[in-house]
């Protein structure tokens, strides 16, 4: 029996192995990755890679045994994501795997953005497998704004759309950990969790916690959706990836995004990372 992690090499597989590595031998851990190169310091620690790519069905027979436990991370290239899945749930179902757990979004069937769409229909194709499942919805991680905080610094503002809406972020490590507690517990088949921060936050809120780290004065710079996305497509944002973005920003003024149910925390044995702390570590460097 191994645990397979897919996309292992992307920033929250990574963080998944890391985890499973504290908690199961190496040799128990199975990586899926595109690239060897990427994962050699994996191989070099005991964890055996398989070569397979989402776009190429035909590489993945081989990658998961009959009772494995496999963590499908959703794949990044939005659009492409509904055959990529597939091709992952087939190769899963015909080689008789113990449990698939996937990344999907917090919601699911409820979430009402463009985003979250492939995440609905692969859901679905999941549950129709007759596989032994469970899904991570994931909510939004405190890296999604934490990561562009030089540009927040650069122009002393926080910009979008999202009103007076509210996110229940949480650090990817937690999300990482919830994915580990699954892979590595029992009695999470057929489970589907709500995995958010355990408090949401505004933008204005955000805004002042980086000013009062930093030092610098930075302000909520409230915009339409329209001016969102003209000013993401100015900064170089491809348009269909900017309307998606700003209708992310119109589904956090609905409330969508700010969902705080515990699920994280509880999986996880801890308190989620609070969004001060992760600017705290992104301007520490």
């Amino acid at each position: 029996m191994s645990i397979v992690v897919t996309g292992a090499t992307g920033h929250l597989g990574r963080l998944v192995v890391e985890g499973l590595l504290e908690k199961v031998p190496a040799d128990q851990i199975t990586a899926v990755v595109r690239d060897t190169a990427k994962a050699a310091d994996l191989a070099d620690r005991g964890v055996r890679l398989h070569v397979a790519d989402y776009n190429r069905p035909e590489t993945l027979p081989g990658a998961f045994a009959a009772g494995d436990k496999v963590l499908l991370i959703s794949g990044s290239e939005i659009g492409q994501r509904v055959p990529q899945h597939q091709a992952v749930i087939d190769a899963a179902k015909e080689a008789g795997v113990a449990l698939l757990a996937y990344t999907s979004i917090l919601g699911g069937p409820a979430a009402d953005f463009s985003l979250a769409d492939e995440h609905k229909v692969t859901e679905q194709a999941i549950t129709d497998s007759g596989l032994p499942y469970v899904l991570l919805r994931n909510g939004w991680y405190n890296e999604n704004y934490t990561e562009n905080l030089s540009t927040v610094l650069e122009h002393g503002a926080v910009v979008g759309a999202a009103g007076e809406g509210r996110v229940s972020s949480a650090a990817r490590a937690d999300y990482a950990a919830a994915a580990v507690a699954v892979l590595t517990g029992e009695g999470h088949e057929g489970k589907a969790y709500e995995l958010s921060g355990d408090t949401a936050w505004g933008f204005a809120e955000y805004a002042e916690v980086v000013a009062r780290q930093s030092g610098k004065e930075i302000v909520y710079g409230a915009v339409s959706p329209a001016e969102y996305q003209s000013i993401l497509t100015g900064a170089g944002v491809p348009e269909p990836f900017a309307v998606i973005l700003s209708d992310v920003e119109a589904a956090i003024e609905r409330g969508r995004l700010d969902a705080t149910p515990g699920d994280l925390s509880r999986l996880i044995g801890r308190p989620t990372t609070p969004i001060a702390d992760s600017v705290a570590a992104t301007l520490k460097g």
